[in-house]
């Protein structure tokens, strides 16, 4: 594919870090841009108004006027379906396809992509999500087969919060999912600053990290025909094409 590339993005409207750590990651693609829509998100947790957060004709007005910027991929960068059920994600990207025709994926199935090339059936989960959140994903990964050896959250609801959590407390709770050897570490929320600490924490450990923005570039570029091995510094996920 030649000319300009456009990839968009769909973000919870409280979410402060995956446009900038986004748009970092594309910095060495001079050729493809990164475009966002929000819709309303303020809230995680277990409660029937935090999950109308995420009604799916409400991510899909926001896909919509995301396609006016003919985009070549498109992707929901969020972690909703973790705790909500991997099935809302592989429905929510059949109606963006069938909506936009726009080749479409999430957070969330992106990483599924990666774990099951990578064979990764033990993880190290690192998210800043309340006790119930992070047991339902647990609970949830544990059903389709892969198993949380060692988990660390911070017991966070507002999402705007998450991006408050400085990158040192970040690093520490990789540091501490890693002492178990999980076979990769997750971050598991796309307004968390994981993504600058891969590559460093990952030569250290030996360790795949998947943070949630990077994983939802990965996946965006390779979809829009784009060699994701181009972006260097980001983590391993990009050096497997």
């Amino acid at each position: 594919m030649t000319g300009r590339i456009r990839l968009g993005f769909l973000t919870p409207s409280s979410n402060t870090v995956l446009e900038p750590l986004t748009t970092a990651i594309l910095d060495d693609l001079p050729e493809v841009t990164a475009h966002f829509s929000r819709f309303k998100v303020t809230e995680i947790a277990l409660s029937d108004a935090s999950a109308a957060q995420f009604d799916e004709d409400e991510i899909l007005r926001a896909a919509d006027l995301l396609a006016h910027a003919k985009v070549h991929a498109m992707a929901w960068s969020g972690t909703s379906s973790s705790w909500l059920g991997f099935e809302r994600d592989a429905r929510l990207v059949e109606r963006i396809r069938s909506a936009t025709g726009v080749p479409a994926s999430t957070a969330i199935l992106a990483l599924g992509d990666l774990l099951a090339r990578t064979g990764a059936r033990r993880l190290g989960l690192v998210t800043p999500y309340s006790d119930d959140v992070q047991a339902r994903i647990v609970a949830n990964y544990a059903a389709a087969g892969i198993t949380t050896v060692s988990e660390q959250h911070l017991g966070i609801s507002d999402n705007y919060a998450f991006a408050e959590v400085p990158p040192n407390r970040i690093e520490a709770l990789i540091r501490a999912v890693a002492n178990d050897k999980p076979d990769a570490i997750v971050v598991l929320c796309t307004n968390m600053r994981g993504a600058p600490l891969v590559s460093e924490l990952e030569a250290e450990y030996g360790i795949p990290i998947h943070d949630s923005v990077a994983v939802t570039v990965w996946k965006s570029l390779t979809l829009a025909g784009i060699d994701p091995r181009r972006v260097q510094g980001w983590g391993g996920a990009f050096a497997l094409g």
